[in-house]
């Protein structure tokens, strides 16, 4: 195994020193230059076919892309690499996290990684400056923290997403919802009803919200707002992708989820998507959703439909000092469904409940749930069995489907 790393920095340095400094080389240009010094080394030390396409391949992820966490990235089983210090990969597959056994060189060698994930999208991350998200180039979801925050070393955790977002037709052949359920939620989004998406984390809001997008008509113009870009709307044409941007080591250049919703009112959008709220931007998309831009969509944490409303009332106040009758009214007047998702006990991500926002009374949001989860029992093998149940409720707001044309489902 020594003998293998030491042969890879010879390599690595035999090309650093022929590689052209006075430009950029193109991932091509330098393959060439690694398979020439991996031929030359070969004419001194016997190495098979198989070996040097190895080392070609160690030597171009290790100068080029993540080293040793490359061919995790491209294995599309894995849902997501997990790194706690470079002696500690893990990784998540059909829904449960198992060790690799795989090991970084060193720590510096997880931090140039680190630093060459982020430069790709004009980030950065220092012990000044610990915390970073970021993305890939194919959209996967980055996120660092470093010493002396992070105590066992670099930290990275990395969620890919499919190349092909799922369709909603997809989750519901994979059981995340029923038919007679996709077929309400499709209509909601022609109908252009504001839809919030809540779930914890992992329990698919990201992919189910691309879903849904798929439904937007392709007449219209739309604004996407995002921590880090990660949506994949490929549906429509007419589509004008933003991200947030830290500020720079002199601390400027901030700009906020806030600053690009307000900015995005200027762009003409008929829908606005937030890809997650935190916190007071909230406000922002609540007075954009009430003032012209019906049919927006956006996503949150949250536990239940009834928890997310009360986290959008706290959310909202970080940014204002309002009434709090006045902001039930605010997200009452601006919402009209929340989809909830969540990982049952089995990994499996479903649909829990859908329920519809019908207004304020005695100072309260009432909800409306149109479907809820049942729980019907459980395989020898774990598998949960359940399906998406139709309540005794009927839709209240058919306004939006009538000014459609939309008949109600």
């Amino acid at each position: 195994m020594q003998d293998k790393l030491q042969l890879i920095q010879e390599i690595k340095d035999t090309v650093s020193s022929r590689a052209d400094l006075q430009k950029e080389l193109s991932d091509v240009e330098i393959k060439d230059l690694i398979t020439q010094a991996v031929f030359e080394k070969s004419r001194h030390r016997y190495l098979s076919l198989d070996q040097r396409q190895e080392l070609i391949n160690l030597v171009f992820n290790a100068m080029r892309r993540l080293g040793v966490l490359q061919p995790l990235l491209e294995d599309d089983s894995i849902t997501e690499i997990m790194v706690n210090g470079p002696d500690y990969v893990f990784i998540e597959e059909n829904g449960k996290i198992t060790e690799t056994g795989i090991t970084v060189e060193s720590c510096e060698k997880l931090e140039d990684m680190i630093q060459s994930i982020v430069a790709r999208v004009n980030r950065s991350v220092n012990e000044a400056s610990p915390l970073v998200d970021a993305r890939l180039q194919d959209g996967s979801r980055v996120g660092v923290i470093l010493p002396p925050v992070a105590l066992n070393g670099p930290v990275l955790s990395i969620r890919k997403f499919p190349d092909k977002p799922l369709t909603l037709e997809q989750l519901i052949q994979a059981g995340s919802l029923t038919q007679e359920a996709g077929e309400l939620l499709s209509s909601m989004v022609k109908a252009r009803c504001n839809i919030f998406i809540c779930g914890g984390t992992g329990s698919g809001k990201t992919t189910f919200l691309n879903a849904l997008a798929n439904y937007i008509p392709a007449d219209e113009r739309i604004v996407t707002i995002e921590d880090s870009a990660e949506l994949q709307i490929r549906s429509l044409k007419n589509v004008v992708r933003t991200e947030t941007r830290n500020a720079n080591t002199e601390g400027r250049g901030q700009i906020t989820i806030r600053d690009l919703i307000r900015m995005s009112l200027r762009l003409r959008p008929d829908r606005i998507i937030v890809g997650e709220v935190r916190g007071p931007e909230a406000l922002d998309m609540l007075q954009a959703m009430n003032t012209g831009h019906e049919g927006s969509l956006s996503t949150g944490h949250g536990n239940s439909p009834r928890d997310m409303l009360r986290r959008l009332e706290t959310m909202v106040l970080m940014g204002a000092v309002l009434p709090l009758e006045a902001i039930r009214q605010q997200i009452a007047s601006a919402l009209d469904v929340i989809i909830h998702l969540g990982r049952l006990r089995d990994k499996s991500r479903r649909v829990l409940e859908i329920a519809e926002v019908v207004g304020c009374k005695k100072g309260d949001i009432c909800l409306n749930p149109l479907f809820t989860f049942r729980e019907e029992g459980e395989t020898p093998e774990g598998r949960i069995e359940g399906r998406l149940v139709r309540t005794d409720s009927s839709l209240h707001n058919t306004y939006k489907f009538k000014m459609a044309g939309i008949p109600v489902c």
